[in-house]
């Protein structure tokens, strides 16, 4: 049965109970934050006029834990790996805490001085990944580590074991604070696909989830596939993951990967930020291409692609020069009788921004709330994905849209977009209220000027011109971001009156080390402030059991496989300076 209307219209149509879903969703009810209302965001319309102020709404918190704490950090233990060939891991040494002075010293006694301002939890680059969808380009694996994983068929079992983790924590770590939300920086979705837009909305709010398409009995993909290129967990054949890196061979595997799975939800409020593989086809080409939403529905898959071929292809993407697609949709098209069929399913197709505004404010995925997720009626009605919300009576959030439509997996922002976050930050200005910007792409990956085909003549800004904006306003603490997959933590130093911000990347959830971030806020009380950073692992055990094929076995096994992973980047930890942190700041 199909799963949307039509598949020629995918790219373009809504599915109308979402449609009327998102409507309706403003006039609900939902969960709240511990100083929030759900709704209370100033959403980004089509123009760039006075800021709408943000308002705090006082709420009861939650009783604080006892004392600050370590447990289910990585203050306490971080998976480790020992022996050789496939490397197992266990519980290794924790990482310890480091302050640092770049942009103010630190002074002695501020422990019991200082007070909590907010906490909150930066999840980012999930990558739910629909690893059976026919517009995968996995035989790209020879050349670029990230086209194919073998751990990504147990995304969602990893992604649900991180809602697990932070559903356990006691609060902040170091101020004992309640945590007041989770902030997703994007990449949530691998393919800019419906099914895995579903999932992840699954996973945060809590559901029941299947993460198969195609045929309901069976896996289709290239891990069944016959093809050394892949690691084939089930089969007997010597593929090269087996024969080079050891790989083992755990029967039934690829039946529990695409089993029914159980989420919890979180049981904290939620925010959404936007990446370009939410945005992007494959994470990197401009949408609306009527061709690519027929072809990821449809019923044909490539394998399989000479290596030469592969690399010309990949070098193309690597230097920009195929932003539309137009050379990926000629290699497909030349490799037609090379393709396998699979069984078509249109719960595959892309979906639009609009499909993923609504998607956030559809009631079933409200979840702990708020409704929309940040996203509000205003962000649908003029399609835009960047806003603001109160985190708390002192401490403003923005989420920023950092995706180029114009196609390229690095990122900018429009014209009409700085215009309004310039008018958020002067209205933060004259409340006397800190900022926490959040957004997809750092400042070093946003280069990406392409213009936006839906807004032609408009400008666009990068990374630097952003990093300097921010620089020169005296309430930005911190610009909170992700893409890189890499722990990174830069200080930038104040322009004219700003005081300078601390700019916090931190590695995926796909990639190995597979962490996430609290990060807290907390007044000195001293002329200081200090914000601390402190990384958690999913709460799947550090061991794994070949033979546990349970939801918790899954999860600890999609760990284990991605440091495994031919290709991985040890460096992705980052430095003790990048993980655990005291970042000290001037007040005012």
């Amino acid at each position: 049965m199909p799963r949307i209307r039509s598949v020629t219209k995918a790219a373009a149509d809504f599915d109308r109970r979402t449609i009327l879903a998102a409507t309706g969703a403003v006039t609900l009810s939902a969960g709240i934050g511990y100083a929030l209302r759900p709704g209370d965001s100033a959403a980004a319309t089509s123009s760039s006029g006075p800021a709408t102020a943000v308002q705090a709404v006082s709420r009861k918190a939650p009783a604080a834990p006892l004392a600050p704490y370590t447990r289910g950090t990585t203050l306490a233990s971080v998976a480790t790996a020992s022996g050789s060939g496939f490397r197992r891991l266990g519980d290794g040494p924790a990482w310890q805490r480091v302050v640092r002075s770049d942009l103010a010293s630190p002074r002695s006694g501020r422990e019991a001085r200082r007070t909590a301002l907010a906490a909150f939890v930066q999840f980012t680059d999930l990558h739910l990944v629909d690893v059976q969808h026919p517009l995968r380009y996995e035989y790209l694996r020879s050349q670029t580590a990230s086209a194919w994983r073998p751990q990504e068929a147990l995304s969602v079992a990893g992604a649900v074991a991180l809602v697990e983790r932070v559903n356990a924590l006691r609060g902040a770590p170091v101020t004992a604070s309640p945590l007041h939300f989770v902030m997703t920086t994007g990449d949530n979705t691998d393919n800019n696909a419906r099914s895995e837009l579903d999932w992840f909305l699954t996973a945060m709010s809590g559901g029941r989830i299947t993460p198969n398409t195609g045929d309901p009995r069976h896996y289709e993909g290239v891990q069944n596939s016959g093809l050394p290129l892949y690691w084939h967990p089930d089969a007997a054949l010597r593929d090269t993951d087996k024969r080079d890196h050891h790989f083992p061979r755990i029967d039934g595997f690829l039946a529990a990967a695409i089993a029914e799975l159980r989420s919890p939800g979180l049981n904290l409020p939620w925010y959404s930020t936007v990446g370009n593989h939410d945005a992007l086809p494959g994470g990197c080409y401009a949408p609306g291409d009527g061709f690519f939403a027929e072809f990821a529905a449809g019923g044909r898959k490539l394998m399989d692609l000479p290596s030469s071929a592969a690399k010309a292809i990949w070098d193309n993407v690597k230097n920009g020069g195929d932003p539309r697609g137009k050379a990926f949709k000629e290699l497909l098209r030349s490799q037609a009788r090379h393709m396998r069929s699979v069984t078509p399913d249109e719960s595959r197709a892309p979906f639009t921004p609009a499909q993923y505004l609504a998607a956030h404010l559809d009631p079933a995925h409200t979840g702990p709330g708020p409704v929309g997720h940040g996203y509000t009626q205003a962000n649908l009605a003029a399609t835009t994905q960047y806003y603001a919300f109160r985190v708390s009576d002192d401490v403003l959030g923005i989420s920023l849209d950092t995706t180029d439509p114009g196609g390229h997996y690095e990122g900018s922002i429009g014209a009409t977009q700085l215009a309004w976050l310039k008018a958020q930050l002067k209205s933060a200005a004259a409340a006397g209220d800190h900022v926490v910007v959040f957004s997809h792409h750092t400042s070093k990956t946003m280069r990406n000027l392409r213009e936006d085909p839906h807004h032609p003549g408009e400008q666009r800004h990068g990374g630097k011109e952003l990093a300097s904006l921010l620089a020169a306003h005296r309430p930005v603490l911190a610009w909170v971001n992700g893409h890189s997959h890499k722990n990174d933590i830069t200080p930038h130093p104040g322009q004219g009156a700003g005081r300078g911000y601390w700019e916090i990347s931190t590695a995926s959830h796909v990639d190995f080390p597979q962490l996430a971030r609290i990060i807290e806020v907390a007044d000195n009380r001293d002329g200081t402030l200090s914000l601390f950073t402190t990384l958690i692992e999913s709460s799947a055990p550090h061991r794994t059991d070949f033979t546990d094929l349970t939801q918790t076995g899954l999860a600890a096994l999609y760990r284990e496989l991605s440091f495994n992973a031919p290709g991985s980047r040890a460096t992705l930890s980052g430095t003790p300076g990048d993980r655990n942190t005291e970042l000290v700041l001037r007040k005012g």
